[in-house]
């Protein structure tokens, strides 16, 4: 009875139901948490989409979406099949950008316009007192002490919180004033890397090329991308997808930290080390890479170049001197332009390499005749010119032969291939830099030569095997001993010193590079990255690397040649890309700049710039750059049609044409005159005249001033207005010798009148770094809120996951400077005409240097558009507008 009664009674302590037998206790609830736990996963709809920060790998990730808020993502699994007994792309992704989402909702991101405080004031009290905008604008600009106020300010903070119609208003009156008073071409944009997010950048690019403003370039200014590209393709950087690396039978990693900086393909590396690729790393550090490396090669930073020419010693050695590798050997004869004729000068007491034996030379007559060059053919021992050099790329005796192919001709790489009965050797003197100071010497090594007419030549192949220092039985001149002798150079022992990494590794896998090539038919392949292109003369050190390629038949071959991998190059969709980005359906030529030159010349680098250009010159040369500074080379290019640089003019351009138009003169016409007479000056002759200065800057996409400006604390300081007391060095450049160029320093003058800064990433970089060297900063969005197709290898098209976050605007945030260009128009210049000058490279005589010779400026050499002063409101407007003058568009090329 106790017994049961206790059982009875301890219903009453216990929660739950009991039974009637008191054999069962039922309990219900206690479990609501749980739902958060299931509602964490819950989601509204999923959207396809990536992350807009420049990566190689632009993965696709799953975008899921509760409420309008991104809950979370999901690496996306639908790629395609890259076929069977392969591993597949996915999984593709990395930490950093599954939390990329976290930008949308960060605190500090950048919600409203923001503008220099000190200038708001300004602003507002001119405007109060004037009632126009641009005349406010320019009441301020013509107060030195005013103007420089608020651009001492930047740098400092001091940003406030302004309306979207003020802020607009009031970058409109600066882009009407500079255009009224300085000229369209005063006014700048800069934004990197199109292929990230294509209609971002052509939103503002159309907008600044119709009004006249330059673009800036950023593949020079960004140096991640290699200079080396179009000078040995001609053509920008364009390599393979990564799972290409599945099939190379040696793969090297040179310059590029795999794991870190290609994360999402790192598993392609792993997998074919396990499939029994043999992975070599070449680094200065004991790098990630380098822990999934069979071998490591510990190169010192910036010594790549004496490693790649000591292995190519190797490769030359062993594979085309001492015994030919049939398959290497047709692959240069074919590929490369190792088997064309040079002709050989005599310059003082030295015999030095010249030009190519063209079909001139020959005394041909055919069209572009001093455009084809020539070789020797092997089996008629006979000199002949080939298909498909730049010769053939014009003209109608080109038509069918722009190609590489050969028909029955054999190349011989070297003159020797074709022997005489008397074999002649010449004694040729090759640039060499390889001493303490750097300063340039000779070396004397000879090479077979023969006579074709007039002419002393020898292959391109022939030279290269000198300057390698490989030898060959019955040459004169100094040459190594071996692979030991490390008093000559670019031989294993000579770059073991600089590189740090032992000569017997440097043979051994030169070697092993060769034989994989050799037996797997060019499958060996270098992972390169922006490791080797920051440093001076990167494009030296990275031709050295692609030359092991090409000799070993590697180039352009599934699972060999060059993947270089720093972010989204290349703009697939080119040729559209550029009529919409370029706006080449109104206005041609557009106005591009390349932005090295610019800033070099803008910031006043060159004043910093202790290096003349005779210091960098070939000992070889014919001494045209003795006591010329870099920034006198540059006002020669300009001047001779070689390269854009704007502003054109010491004068604005819409004044030009005015003048021209008065005097009843064609405008090009009036232009090549007044260059020649000397009336008319070019701009970069005199980059600290005022009159030349940029005036008004945007920057989108980019963090220009903060981290993306090359030159240190100069660019800043210039540009931004920063107090320069902390730039380091005496100003040398001054010993510039063109003779506009001002010897006295600018010190503390900022160049541009405006600075809008864009930020394309949410997050608070507008007021916290770039930007805050800007009078304006206004909110962009990524690629998580709007349609933004982007250029990757293996990326599908986008959608935006979002709508807009709270305060922000729609990325059409250039149509209301558009309208506002036209509602600032009352009382200043509607339309006007502008001139601008193209460059002469585009022409088959784009050469020719008048300023050198006795020949006037051609006409030709420049062109003649209409431009509008004011940017009009909406699209329809627009179009109208330029229908209307469609008869003035440029004339020339």
């Amino acid at each position: 009875m106790l017994e049961e009664l206790l059982e009875r009674s301890g219903r009453f302590f216990t929660p739950g139901e009991f039974s009637a037998d008191l054999r069962t206790v039922t309990r219900q609830g206690g479990r609501e948490a749980d739902v958060f736990y299931r509602d964490r996963w819950s989601h509204d709809k999923v959207v396809r989409s990536t992350h807009g920060v420049n990566c190689t790998g632009s993965c696709s990730w799953k975008i899921y979406v509760k409420d309008g808020i991104i809950t979370w993502e999901t690496q996306q699994t639908d790629y395609p099949s890259v076929g069977p007994d392969r591993p597949e792309y996915e999984p593709r992704g990395c930490p950093r950008g599954a939390s990329f989402s976290w930008y949308s909702y960060s605190p500090t991101r950048v919600r409203y316009p923001y503008a220099r405080g000190v200038l708001v004031e300004m602003y507002r009290e001119a405007k109060a007192r004037l009632g126009d905008p641009v005349l406010a604008w320019a009441d301020i600009q013509a107060d030195p002490e005013r103007r420089r106020r608020y651009q001492r300010a930047r740098g400092k903070g001091g940003l406030v919180r302004v309306t979207w119609a003020e802020a607009t208003e009031l970058i409109a009156a600066a882009h009407v004033h500079t255009i009224k008073t300085y000229g369209p071409d005063r006014v700048a944009g800069f934004s990197p890397i199109p292929a990230m997010s294509m209609v971002s950048y052509t939103a503002g690019s159309r907008f600044f090329e119709l009004i006249g403003a330059p673009m800036t370039s950023f593949y020079d200014w960004y140096a991640d991308l290699p200079v080396a590209s179009p000078q040995v393709f001609g053509d920008q950087t364009d390599v393979p997808e990564s799972g290409d690396w599945w099939d190379a039978a040696y793969l090297m990693m040179w310059g590029s930290n795999v794991p870190i900086t290609r994360t999402p393909d790192a598993h392609w590396m792993a997998e074919a080390r396990y499939r029994g690729t043999k992975v070599v790393t070449v680094s200065p550090d004991y790098a990630d890479n380098t822990k999934f490396a069979d071998e490591w090669m510990p190169c010192a930073a910036g010594t790549d170049g004496a490693l790649a020419m000591a292995m190519g010693h190797v490769i030359l050695s062993e594979c085309y001197v001492q015994k030919q590798v049939p398959f290497f050997t047709d692959y240069a004869r074919r590929y490369t332009d190792l088997p064309f004729l040079i002709k050989l000068e005599e310059r003082g007491d030295m015999l030095v390499p010249g030009k190519n034996l063209t079909a001139a030379d020959l005394g041909e007559a055919v069209e572009n005749a001093a455009l084809k060059p020539a070789l020797l053919d092997e089996t008629t021992n006979s000199v002949a010119v080939p298909h498909g050099s730049l010769g053939f790329r014009y003209g109608e005796s080109g038509v069918g032969k722009w190609n590489l192919d050969l028909g029955d001709l054999v190349p011989a790489l070297s003159v020797r291939a074709a022997p005489t009965e008397d074999e002649e050797t010449a004694l040729v003197h090759l640039p060499s830099f390889d001493t303490v100071d750097g300063e340039g010497t000779t070396v004397a090594r000879g090479v077979p030569v023969r006579r074709v007419g007039k002419h002393l030549v020898c292959t391109v192949f022939d030279l290269m095997l000198a300057q390698y220092g490989v030898e060959r039985p019955g040459l004169p001149g100094q040459w190594p001993t071996g692979y030991d002798d490390a008093t000559q150079q670019n031989t294993p022992a000579w770059q073991e010193a600089i590189t740090g990494v032992s000569a017997a590794q440097a043979i051994r896998v030169a070697r092993e590079f060769a034989r994989s090539a050799e037996e797997s038919g060019g499958r060996s392949m270098i992972i390169m990255g922006g490791g080797i292109c920051h440093w001076f003369h990167s494009d030296a050190i990275y031709r050295a690397v692609l030359a092991l390629l090409m000799l070993t038949g590697s180039m352009g071959r599934n699972g060999g040649g060059w993947a270089h991998y720093v972010g989204q190059e290349k703009v697939r969709p080119l040729t559209g890309f550029q009529t919409m980005a370029m706006a080449t359906d109104w206005v041609r030529p557009p106005r591009q700049v390349p932005g090295a030159s610019y800033w070099y010349a803008h910031t006043d680098q060159w004043r910093y710039d202790g290096y003349g250009a005779d210091k960098l010159a070939s000992p070889v040369g014919r001494g045209r750059f003795a006591g010329r500074h870099t920034m006198d080379l540059l006002a020669s290019a300009v001047a001779m049609g070689w390269s854009p640089y704007y502003p054109q003019f010491d004068r604005s351009s819409l004044d030009v044409a005015d003048e021209a138009r008065a005097a009843g003169r064609d405008v090009a016409e009036y232009v090549a005159e007044q260059l020649g007479r000397r009336n008319l000056k070019l701009a970069v002759t005199d980059p600290d005249n005022p009159v030349n200065w940029p005036r008004v800057l945007t920057v989108w996409r980019a963090n220009l001033i903060g981290s993306s400006g090359k030159g240190g604390r100069i660019l800043p300081a210039a540009s931004a207005g920063y107090r320069l007391q902390r730039v380091g060095g005496a100003a040398r450049g001054g010993a510039a010798r063109r003779r506009d160029l001002r010897g006295g320093h600018p010190r503390g003058q900022a160049r541009p009148d405006d600075v809008d800064r864009l930020p394309d990433d949410l997050d608070d970089a507008g007021v916290r770094r770039g930007a805050a060297g800007g009078d304006l900063v206004r909110e962009g969005r990524h690629l998580q809120h709007r349609h933004a197709p982007v250029c990757a290898r293996v990326q599908r098209g986008d959608r935006p996951a979002l709508g807009n976050p709270f305060g922000l605007r729609r990325f059409r945030r250039h149509r209301p400077r558009v309208q506002h260009h036209g509602q600032e128009a009352p009382g200043h210049p509607h339309r006007r005409r502008a001139h601008r000058a193209a460059t002469r490279h585009t022409r088959r005589d784009g050469l020719s240097r008048w300023r050198r010779t006795r020949l006037a400026a051609q006409r030709g050499d420049a062109g003649a558009r209409t431009h509008h002063g004011q940017a009009h409101r909406g699209g329809a407007r627009l179009r109208r507008r330029l229908r209307q003058v469609a008869h003035a568009r440029p004339a020339g090329r």
